[in-house]
């Protein structure tokens, strides 16, 4: 039995909880009139349940008289350990509930009840979805509610619970899964965690059903995956397309971009990306230079926004989804999934990004599951706790990480390969580097070693002089450059000798055009594929570069299908 509240208890504070970080916030009565025009009022009896972890919630819900309780575990029927903590919540009248999973069509990660009798204001989801597109004001006001929730579920590892062993590539493969998709989740670790023997007794689960996923009540994924995951919590479309105008292989900032402008003109996109949205950039704890936001925004809020046009448009959004094979078939192009589905299109856009490649240091191989990291989000950092880490890489994505380290743990070692840290990162993250208590900067210097008995406990870095230094450390973060994600794709797309796609005129420079003559900046050397973002020969390798060549592309898509694919190849 879990310790959450039991809502029929007349003990419970009745005493809203703080909101000091504007999770919370409460609206106006002419506000909640607005939604009123969109819902309808409902009376809740007391201990009435609204909502229940793994539920798909269809409604918004803003208190109009009387209590909510929210908490991230269910009273009854959990098979969680009794004392896991449970994250409580009471709110009073204009304040809501919910997370950004409501119009994402994802479940609930939490339960939501009336203490005592209450009335509510229910908006139905299409109502809201219309609202947060249409009204700047209270759909910002709302959309950002559900966004600084979704950060704090992740931050205290709140919502689903994956058991499995922290050494095994099944596990971290789902829990990276779990992690780039921004889903709120704690790791009961079969060889580390006191509780998970109470925790597989209670549920029965024999060695073949690891790693499991618990969404909430008796909800259970065994042997679970990412595609099965997926599935059960609704994150797949129940029929994706056979054919549409584009095809989109890539969620990241350039394969958002095409699907938005490509939607928003009429054409029909399937987006589908083998593991998450937000690429690369989505793994970023802040982006400070970004034009627009001043304050910065964090990579999973940017990604969260984007996923939002995308539906909102109507653009057919599929993960995980892997392409295998691309093939020219007449005057149309047929994309291959590693499930054996098929999808025809008239064009593809490939938008793979890449990604980071792995660090080689003597014994380090034996961490790779459980103690190396490719992305520092929340999600990593909850991980680390206080523990000190170190960042290897000497590029934004580096720098990001180690001050968003920082800020929780009790040391942060950034090793660079570079003399200087100028050589390859912004300046605005130069200076806070330098000046922040907790990160020390060595220059010149490689990661050669790891150890521990069981679990990584320091590093050896060796500097350009061949000195060697011992760090204690229990986590290492990789950021050393990348390589083209399309490794497992077959295309008859030329590349460069590092694997990056050509396009335009790089690929005539090289020889490769069938037509002879110059074509579309960024198609590649076969008609109708196109290329944008890191993916791409010549690519700036930037956020705001990467969602300009997506929108770019469907500039480009137009003319080429104006013109028609037979056409093209004999201009």
């Amino acid at each position: 039995m879990s310790d959450a509240p039991d809502p029929s208890d007349t003990h419970l504070p009745q005493t809203e909880t703080p909101d000091p970080v504007g999770a919370f916030p409460r609206l106006s009565d002419e506000q909640i009139d607005v939604l009123l025009e969109r819902g309808r009022r409902r009376r809740l009896a007391k201990g009435e349940v609204l909502i229940r972890p793994g539920d798909h919630p269809s409604s918004l819900y803003v208190v109009l008289d009387g209590y909510l309780l929210t908490t991230d575990t269910e009273p009854a029927d959990d098979p969680r350990p009794a004392d896991e903590p449970s994250t409580v919540g009471v709110h009073g009248r204009g304040r809501f509930v919910g997370d950004v999973g409501l119009l994402e069509g994802q479940p609930s990660f939490a339960f939501v009840s009336a203490i005592d009798a209450a009335e509510v204001a229910e908006i139905p989801v299409e109502e809201l979805e219309a609202i947060v597109t249409s009204d700047p004001l209270l759909g910002e006001i709302i959309l950002r509610a559900y966004l600084i929730r979704r950060s704090l579920a992740i931050g205290v590892g709140a919502g689903l619970r994956v058991v499995g062993s922290c050494f095994s590539p099944q596990t971290r493969e789902l829990l990276d899964f779990v992690a780039r998709n921004r889903l709120p989740h704690r790791l009961v670790d079969l060889d580390k965690d006191e509780k998970a023997e109470q925790l597989v007794r209670r549920l029965g689960a024999t060695v073949a059903d690891f790693p499991l996923v618990i969404l909430g009540g008796a909800r259970t994924v065994l042997a679970a995956t990412p595609a099965r995951l997926a599935a059960e919590l609704g994150m797949r479309p129940p029929a994706p397309p056979t054919t549409c105008d584009v095809v989109v292989v890539g969620a990241g900032p350039a394969g958002l971009a095409s699907a938005v402008y490509a939607t928003s003109d009429g054409l029909s996109v399937y987006l589908c990306d083998s593991v998450a949205t937000g690429g690369q950039a989505g793994t970023s704890a802040r982006i400070e230079n970004y034009l627009g936001f001043p304050a910065g925004i964090s990579g999973a809020e940017l990604a969260d926004r984007s996923v939002l046009q995308v539906r909102k448009f109507g653009a057919t959004l599929d993960i995980p989804a892997t392409v295998m094979e691309i093939v020219e078939d007449d005057d149309r192009l047929r994309v291959v999934f590693d499930d054996g589905r098929e999808v025809t299109s008239e064009v593809v856009v490939l938008a793979t990004g890449v990604r980071y490649r792995s660090l080689s240091a003597a014994g380090l191989d034996r961490f790779q599951t459980s103690n190396v990291f490719y992305a520092a989000t929340a999600q990593e950092a909850r991980v680390c706790g206080d523990a000190p880490v170190a960042v290897v890489g000497g590029g934004n994505s580096a720098g990001q990480a180690a001050l968003f380290l920082a800020r929780t743990s009790s040391r942060v070692y950034l090793v660079v390969r570079a003399a200087e840290l100028e050589a390859g990162m912004s300046r605005y993250l130069v200076d806070e580097i330098q000046n922040h208590p907790r990160i020390e900067v060595l220059l010149s210097s490689e990661v050669v070693g790891a150890d521990g008995d069981g679990r990584l406990e320091r590093i050896t870095v060796r500097s350009a002089h061949g000195e060697l230094r011992e760090l204690e450390v229990g986590y290492v973060f990789v950021f050393i450059g990348a390589v083209p994600a399309t490794d497992r794709l077959t295309v008859g797309v030329q590349r460069d000798a590092d694997g990056y796609i050509l396009t335009g005129s790089d690929a005539e420079l090289a020889g490769f055009h069938s037509s002879g003559s110059a074509r579309f900046s960024l198609e590649t050397t076969v008609p109708g594929i196109f290329a944008v973002g890191d993916v791409r020969h010549g690519s700036v390798k930037r956020m705001t570069s990467a969602v300009g060549e997506g929108a770019s592309a469907v500039r480009q898509i137009h003319e080429y299908l104006s013109k028609g694919r037979h056409n093209r190849v004999g201009a």
